[in-house]
Formats: structure tokens, C-alpha cells, sequence
């Protein structure tokens, strides 16, 4: 494994550069923000009831706004997760009737049963009567031609833009690549309003989707913004109105975002996001050296080494359940926390499939920490993510490989 890990980091030692200067120039943005906003240590107090003029919850949202360069943003421990900041902008911005188009296929799992087309669920936008299209992939790649023609069309409301791949085997979205698109609905219908699934993207590059032209995005605060340490929580941002109407929708109409306390104060917010550009290369490095490790050992993996990375997703094709189970318990034994469990395919709320799932981390469920998970199905694909610390990434990916080296097939 000594030849393995060296050989393996010898190969990503360009990407790791790149990521490097990314990781530097997004740090340079948040301090910017951090000094204009003037965010000072009284700030992080907690606050109880109503939580009018709660100057942590106030301050948090204009620094998520300034790097993000939207015009506001709702940023709130009361969202249980990213589906959920998701699923209140769609509810918020959609009513009966209205037209929701899905531009690169089908959306995550959970989104799905938000949606309640593929997977009818209760409170669906299908049963509040909003119609739903996907525009199909093309050789498992976004399909421009095809995208233009559905916002010709029908003119949707909104449309949906998932910038990671999710449950599928097609490359996460890059910022031209939401450029172009965004640009190609905006021509074709300009009331269109073009929503981004921002999880596992932010601070992989150098700017957000909004600056391709979005209007409105959403994330999670236990994946990257939240830099490993945000206990809970989620952020919606982008235009002001659009936003607005989240907030009304978060709270109740009238409400909107002047109200929401949280006793539990707000350090590892501002902290966790200070934290973010820096542990996110952390985490796309462990990513590319396990794209190093697994080709070497004669895996099918995406991205390549070498293919600019736009998220923290590293996808392995690992044939069959039994390399799957595997490699999930090689990465649960080299876990801080639970490292003596054995991860097996079990149901979750939100999926089709059953889903193998290693996890040892701080924050229940935190994808930014370094865990592997993947639905029991053809092709057998393990989705690594996350990865605060870069030493524990590479003990943890080689100690998989080993688990499959000595104890499965290996590769075809």
C-alpha cells in the first residue's frame, strides 16, 4: 500500500495545485466579506424567542449574500437539510398550475418525492397541482438543443439546475457549463426563473452560480459551506424578491425572515464558513487521490485525475454489492467516530433503493466529513464524498482498497 499511496499522490500532484489556488483566492473572498460586513464576537450570541433584530442570524446572512454575490440570503439552523431548503424554495415559488422543468434529467432521490411525479408522496408540488418535465440526458450529458426547446415550449415558471450529479453517473455541472445553459433558457424564456441545487459545489471554484447568471440557489450547511463544524442547517440566495418569498414560506406570510432565533448561538456558522474554502480542498483532494488509487487498481472511476472538479463527488464503479460493502467498511474503519461498525444496505426516507452508507463523523450525516454511500443497484457505483482532514482522506481510501485487495475479487 506504501507504492500504492505514493504513486497515487505523485499523479494528483497538479490537480492538488490547482485546488490550492482555488482554495486561496475563495478564502481571499470570505475574509473580504468578513471585514466589510465587521463581524464581531457579540454577534455569536444566541438568541431565544421571536428573535427580532438578531444581529447573528442578520450578520450570517450578509456574509453568505457578499460571497455569494446575491442581492440576500436566508441562512438558518432551522432547515433540517438540504432537501429541505430545496423543497421551501420550489413550494415558495410555485403554485398550481405552474410549470416546473428539470433541465439535466432526473433530480436527486429525495427531490423526487418533493416533486411526486417519479415517487407520489404527500404534499408533493404534483398533488398542489404543479405540472413537472425532465428534459432527458444525451449521451448522459445535459442536452442544450433539447433544453431549449422544452423552455420554448412551455415557458416554466422555474426551472431546476442540480450542479452535482447526485445518484447518477453524468459529470457534475461546471460553471460554464451553468453559464451556457442558463444563458440558452434565459433567450428562449427571460421570466424564467433558473434555480440551482448549489450542494457539494460551493468553493470547488472560483465563483458561484449566481455569477453564471442563476437567480436563485440553495444548500446545505452541513456539506461545504458549513466547513465540518456547522452543527445543522441550510441557505437559500439570490434575488431579493425570490428570496423574500422563501422566507415567507420558511415562516409564515408576513414573517418572513425577521423572525427565527436559535439559542444555540452562532460561532460555528461564522466560523464553519470562514472554515469552508480551505476544508472543501481538503475534501476535493481526498476525492482526486481516491480517482488516483482506484484507477490504478483497475476501476472505472469519474471524474479522471486529471478533470477539473466542480464538487466533492468522486464517483467509483465497483461492479458488484460485495466490492461495495467492502469499500464502505474499509472507510468505516478509518473513521473517527463508529469506526468499530460494519456498514450494510439498509432503507432510508427518500430512496428507491437500499443504500450502503460509511459514516464516522461529528455531524450526523455531514457530507462535507468523509463518508461513502451508494444505492444497491447496477452499476454498483460508490459516491465518496467529503473529507475535512486530507491524512485521513488517504488512510482511509487506501485502507478500502485494501479491504477489496484482500478480501474481494478486485476489478474485472
Amino acid at each position: 500500500m506504501d507504492t500504492l499511496r505514493q504513486e497515487a499522490l505523485q499523479a494528483c500532484a497538479a490537480q492538488f495545485a490547482v485546488i490550492d489556488a482555488v482554495s486561496l483566492y475563495n478564502t481571499e473572498k470570505v475574509l473580504a466579506a468578513y471585514r466589510k460586513a465587521q463581524v464581531s464576537a457579540y454577534q455569536f450570541a444566541g438568541t431565544s424567542g421571536y428573535g427580532y433584530s438578531d444581529l447573528g442570524r442578520e450578520k450570517l446572512a450578509e456574509v453568505f449574500a457578499a460571497v455569494f454575490k446575491a442581492e440576500k440570503a436566508l441562512v438558518r439552523p432551522h432547515f433540517v437539510s438540504g432537501t429541505h431548503a430545496l423543497a421551501t424554495v420550489l413550494c415558495a415559488l410555485l403554485q398550481q398550475g405552474d410549470m416546473l422543468i428539470s433541465l439535466v434529467g432526473a433530480p436527486y432521490d429525495t427531490m423526487q418525492g418533493v416533486i411526486g411525479h417519479a415517487r407520489p408522496s404527500r404534499h408533493s408540488l404534483k398533488e398542489r397541482g404543479v405540472r413537472y418535465k425532465e428534459v432527458p440526458l444525451k449521451d448522459n450529458a445535459y442536452d442544450l438543443q433539447a433544453i431549449r426547446g422544452a423552455v420554448a415550449a412551455d415557458k416554466p415558471k422555474v426551472v431546476l439546475l442540480q450542479r452535482s450529479r447526485g445518484y447518477s453517473s453524468r459529470a457534475s455541472l461546471t460553471i460554464d457549463d451553468l453559464r451556457k445553459i442558463i444563458a440558452a433558457v434565459k433567450k428562449e424564456s427571460p421570466e424564467t426563473i433558473c434555480f440551482v441545487d448549489n450542494c457539494y459545489g460551493e468553493f470547488a471554484a472560483t465563483e458561484e452560480p449566481l455569477e453564471a447568471g442563476a437567480d436563485i440557489i440553495a444548500g446545505s450547511l452541513i456539506k461545504n459551506p458549513g466547513g465540518g463544524i456547522a452543527p445543522t442547517g441550510g441557505y437559500i440566495a439570490g434575488r431579493a424578491d425570490l428570496v423574500d418569498c422563501a422566507a415567507d414560506y420558511l415562516t409564515a406570510p408576513g414573517l418572513g425572515s425577521e423572525l427565527g432565533s436559535y439559542a444555540g448561538g452562532y460561532r460555528l456558522f461564522f466560523q464553519g464558513f470562514f472554515m469552508a474554502p480551505h476544508v472543501t480542498a481538503q475534501a476535493i483532494k481526498g476525492a482526486v487521490f481516491a480517482a488516483a488509487v482506484f484507477e490504478r487498481l483497475g476501476f472505472a472511476v469519474s471524474p479522471s485525475v486529471a478533470a477539473p472538479r466542480c464538487d466533492l463527488i468522486q464517483t467509483i464503479a465497483l461492479q458488484n454489492e460485495g466490492n461495495m460493502r467492502l469499500f464502505c467498511q474499509g472507510i468505516q474503519s478509518f473513521s473517527p467516530v463508529d469506526a468499530h461498525v460494519t456498514p450494510i444496505p439498509d432503507a432510508m426516507p427518500g430512496y428507491a433503493d437500499k443504500i450502503i452508507m460509511a459514516a464516522g463523523d461529528f455531524v450526523q450525516g455531514s457530507s462535507i466529513e468523509l463518508s461513502a454511500d451508494g444505492p444497491i443497484r447496477e452499476p454498483y457505483l460508490i459516491y465518496l464524498q467529503g473529507g475535512i482532514v486530507l491524512e485521513h482522506n488517504i488512510l482511509a481510501v487506501l485502507a478500502a482498497a485494501q479491504y477489496i485487495c484482500e478480501k474481494g475479487g478486485g476489478a474485472r
